[in-house]
């Protein structure tokens, strides 16, 4: 059998529905089969999704997946498949399962288990110690899990080494910006390097604050893309793989023999037909998207299954005529529909005409019902409530956090009575300098914002005109405020965004130092203000809401401060 053809399915797995994801896989599984699959390919945890955390320590987690993965082996009639789920045996393992005629061919351990960032698999899993080569007539099949192909010396190099021709990766690679074009180049290297095909399969969807992107990807032996998935959606993507006697392998390249230690490579063969193709499938190669339309679709597609997933209907956004506000809205009207989003507009006796005509406007534009809870009689009331514990102290940021928190305590009565899940609106730049108030603006459910540095939050807000004008022109082009103290300006207490992004930036995502900062021709005063508000505001971030990672470092599980501390 010189050709393969391959359904690669690209699915949105719900952590911890073992039932649901092993449904939605069954009905990928026939539906392949029926269109001519002899191989069916699926993402890595696929039956437990991904990550599922503490879950792994629970045995009825553990023995639910177990029958499911025994469910899924038996559908495998006359078609080989290949899925990730969690096994346990003397240990417990993130594995790969290859199955076909209704058995279990064999099992494969991860062996690079992640423990950086946002990943803690040496938490819950032990690495695998050995690799295998699933033969199938003139295929030899490698099958290894995410970051096992990241490394140089991961088993598809035993695998290669011992004539594979296929290498098979399953994945659950999250999102994050510019990520993508180098995870093409890695895997581009890696079939040439092997001189292999290499078929990867990627999750799709969004898990808490992790976004994956899919574009599962097809590349050949000489490292040129064959095929590529959309972005951000389910997918079959399909190839039909051409094995002629005239592929050879480059064993004399001396880069294979600088590798170090190979693992044991066992043998598992696969008897008898697996069908044959009653439909050709032309490959598909997605456009690959900008890195401007990327982050939009990770944030929309966070939103969507956050709301989804965790089972709410409405969210509600405290409009303030602001770009943070509006961005937010556009996005979770892309995501859920304008029926099913809310806005309220909360002005103060110092909120403008204009911000509250800007926050009107773009909730006509975006078709959202908007409603208006003003706050000045409440703020007067709280003040004559504190004025004998005040005394005669001046006005100063009291005041300010004092108008953010009624603001926040409406949102949240309005959540608990109505059912909507508040997204709260600050971005990221403000969250790092503590420019949010605790219990005020950064009170809600879900922070879509989180990790969009406010340079970003401009760019994402121009694109999305571009494509669709929907957000006022006047909220672009307005100096940013608070607006909680007649005047005020971001920029009166903090460096201008553009300077102060380039600091967060190399501060808290490359991890550059003060001196590294200023080297690099950023302002000192500048730098050390805003390390300083960095350092100090740990407390606030620690109790801010979950929100979307869409950077190589977010704030959260990715980067873990001390709150108390002296280091800069």
């Amino acid at each position: 059998m010189h050709e393969l053809t391959i359904a690669m399915v690209q699915m949105n797995s719900v952590v911890g529905d073992v039932r649901g994801n092993l449904a939605k896989m069954v009905r990928a599984l026939h539906e392949a089969r029926e269109q001519g699959a002899q191989l069916v390919v699926f993402p890595e945890m696929a039956l437990a999704g991904y990550p599922p955390e503490d879950l792994l320590f629970r045995p009825s987690f553990l023995e639910a997946l177990e029958r499911a993965n025994q469910n899924l082996v038996e559908e495998t009639r006359n078609v080989m498949a290949i899925w990730g789920y969690a096994h346990a045996d003397e240990a417990l393992y993130n594995t790969a399962v290859i199955a076909a005629h209704e058995t279990l061919v064999g099992r494969i351990a991860k062996r690079h288990l992640p423990n950086y960032g946002v990943f803690d698999e040496a938490r819950y899993f032990s690495p695998g110690t050995s690799t295998a080569i699933v033969h199938w007539y003139e295929w030899k099949i490698g099958v290894s899990i995410c970051e096992d192909l990241w490394y140089p010396d991961g088993p598809y190099l035993s695998q290669a080494r011992q004539g594979a021709n296929l290498l098979v990766n399953i994945s659950a690679s999250p999102f994050s910006r510019g990520k993508s074009v180098l995870r093409e180049q890695m895997m581009a290297t890696r079939a040439d390097d092997a001189a292999a095909y290499l078929v990867w399969t990627n999750l799709v969807g969004a898990q808490d604050e992790l976004v994956f992107d899919g574009q599962s990807a097809v590349f050949g032996p000489d490292g040129k893309l064959l095929a590529r998935a959309d972005a951000f959606k389910e997918a079959v993507l399909w190839t039909t793989l051409t094995r002629t006697p005239s592929q050879h392998r480059r064993w004399i390249d001396p880069r294979w023999r600088l590798q170090g230690l190979e693992a044991p490579v066992e043998r598992w063969d696969v008897l008898g037909e697996l069908g044959t193709a009653e439909h050709l499938h032309a490959p598909m190669v997605a456009e690959p998207v900008s890195e401007v339309q990327a982050l939009y679709a990770a944030l929309v597609l966070g939103v969507r299954d956050y709301i989804g997933k965790n089972r709410f209907q409405d969210v509600v956004i405290g409009l303030s005529g602001g770009i943070d506000s509006a961005l937010t809205a556009v996005v979770a009207v892309d995501a859920l529909g304008a029926r099913r989003v809310h806005g309220v507009l909360m002005p103060s006796t110092i909120t403008s005409s204009m911000s509250r005509q800007d926050a009107m406007e773009l909730a006509r534009n975006l078709g959202i019902a908007i409603e208006e809870i003003p706050i000045a009689n409440i703020l007067d009331l709280f003040l004559e409530e504190l004025r004998p514990s005040f005394g005669e102290r001046p006005i100063d940021i009291t005041e300010e956090n004092l108008q953010a928190r009624i603001r926040g305590t409406l949102l949240m009565a309005l959540s608990n009575k109505l059912g909507w899940l508040v997204l709260t609106t600050g971005n990221k730049s403000e969250l790092a300098t503590g420019y949010s108030t605790l219990y005020g603006d950064m009170a809600g459910g879900f922070a879509v914002l989180k990790d969009v540095l406010k340079r970003d939050v401009f760019e994402l807000s121009r694109w999305v005109n571009r494509v669709t004008p929907r957000i006022p022109e006047n909220i672009l082009i307005k100096p940013p405020s608070a607006e909680l103290r007649p005047d005020q300006k971001d920029e009166d207490s903090l460096p201008p965004y553009d300077i102060l992004d380039q600091i967060l930036e190399g501060y808290v995502e490359d991890d550059l130092t003060r001196e590294q900062l200023i080297r690099a021709g950023l302002p000192e005063a500048s730098v050390d203000l805003a390390l300083k508000l960095v350092n100090q505001n740990e407390y606030k971030r620690r109790q801010a809401p979950v929100g979307l990672k869409v950077t190589p470092r977010a704030f959260g599980r990715d980067r873990r401060m001390p709150i108390t501390g002296k280091f800069i």
